[in-house]
């Protein structure tokens, strides 16, 4: 059993603890509050200003003043002036053939390339020069009759034209006609034995050779002509205004448009210097374009080491226009849709023109109106342009916002 007077004693030292702990609490509570107040009190003023403005990195060139003239690139196919297939135009055996009658071989106007037996062509001659000299002498004998009857009816009142020999003289000379006619005949038939064609050309296929009969009207060949190359073109109706000539057009004598025809061929970049000698006088119903044709000449007379512009080549023309003066040059990259440019004005702000375009290639678009010299156009995309937002060119930008297409 515990002692009364112990128990008071136990009590008495727990609210003494009790006490301890909260005047300790208290302590430190009161140094809290006066540290957080005296941090408060000596916290530096915040600095006020307006807030910095989002700026977006854009590529910017500047425009510049100039001249020159309208250039359009268009494409084609390269095809000979001429392309013919050789007909024989006699009859016979095939008894000489020239070294170049084969595919690819090469000759020149009047080299000749296949030789027909001419033996009986050359007894026609004979004969028809016989037939001339006949007819020739039936025609004197038909004078000298004439002559006599004359001085024998020379006393007659109206002597009859057949007793003067006249219908005699005209039949004879007649004949005499008609018999150099055919001696002319044959002796054309003589030189088609052997066969050439007026041009300088080159063999594409052959169809007969040395030993093989040959008919009248017999494809021996097909060849094409090697003096001028051409190059037809589809031009549309902004090549035409670029060009500044009307459809069916033609060009004097050297005085076409200038053309330069650009092909890769044998592993590099090959270049032919032309002429656009004339645009079709029609339209196509479809496209509603037309076409032009450059001349290239002599196209395979090259110098070692070039490459020839041959028949089949796929080339892209790059032809002088119209002239342009007094005019805004920018990047096409520059010119947007609906005939507009963005500028970047001294403000760093977009400014959106509308322009008038000149002329407009891949690489560069001319203008007459919207923009001055020196203005800072932007070639680079933004997304959701509005007129006066902030822009910063992108060499200065020291941390542009992502562009995106637009």
């Amino acid at each position: 059993m515990r002692h009364p007077d112990r128990e008071v004693t136990e009590q008495k030292g727990g609210c003494f603890a009790v006490a301890i702990v909260l005047i300790s609490l208290l302590v430190i509570g009161t140094i809290t509050g006066l540290i957080i107040w005296g941090l408060i009190a000596n916290a530096p003023e915040p600095e006020v200003g307006e807030p910095a403005a989002n700026r977006i990195g854009v590529y910017v060139e500047s425009a510049f003043r100039t001249e020159g003239n309208a250039e359009i690139t268009v494409f084609g196919e390269v095809r000979p002036r001429v392309q013919i297939d050789v007909v024989s135009e006699v009859s016979g055996r095939i008894i000489e053939v020239s070294p170049n009658f084969i595919e690819g071989g090469s000759f020149r106007s009047g080299e000749v390339l296949i030789t027909v037996e001419d033996r009986d062509y050359a007894l026609a001659v004979s004969e028809a020069k016989a037939r001339v000299a006949g007819r020739k002498l039936e025609l004197e004998q038909s004078l000298a009759d004439a002559d006599v009857a004359k001085r024998q009816l020379a006393n007659e009142a109206n002597p009859s034209d057949l007793a003067l020999k006249k219908p005699q003289i005209i039949q004879a000379r007649s004949a005499l006609e008609a018999s150099e006619l055919a001696l002319d005949r044959a002796i054309s038939d003589l030189s088609r034995t052997r066969i050439s064609v007026p041009f300088d050309a080159r063999v594409t296929a052959t169809a007969v050779d040395e030993g093989q009969y040959v008919s009248i009207g017999r494809t021996v060949a097909s060849v094409f002509s090697t003096d001028t190359a051409e190059v037809r073109l589809p031009l549309s109706n902004a090549d035409i205004a670029a060009l500044g000539v009307p459809i069916g057009y033609e060009a004097e004598d050297d005085l076409g448009l200038s053309v330069e025809l650009v092909a890769d061929v044998g592993g590099a970049t090959r270049r032919w210097a032309g002429r656009l000698v004339r645009l079709d006088a029609s339209l196509d119903s479809r496209t509603r374009s037309t076409f032009g044709t450059v001349e290239v000449q002599s196209p395979f007379d090259v110098v070692e080491g070039e490459m020839p512009m041959v028949p089949g080549l796929f080339v892209a023309a790059q032809i002088r226009g119209r002239a342009l003066t007094d005019v805004i040059a920018i990047p096409a990259a520059g010119l947007r849709a609906g005939g507009r440019v963005f500028i970047m004005n001294d403000q760093d702000l977009l400014e959106v023109r509308n322009v008038v375009v000149a002329h407009a290639t891949a690489e560069v678009a001319y203008l007459t109106s919207g923009i001055a010299e020196g203005d800072r156009v932007i070639i680079s995309p933004i997304r959701n342009p509005v007129p006066g937002m902030a822009l910063s060119p992108i060499e200065d930008a020291a941390d542009p916002v992502q562009l995106s297409a637009g």
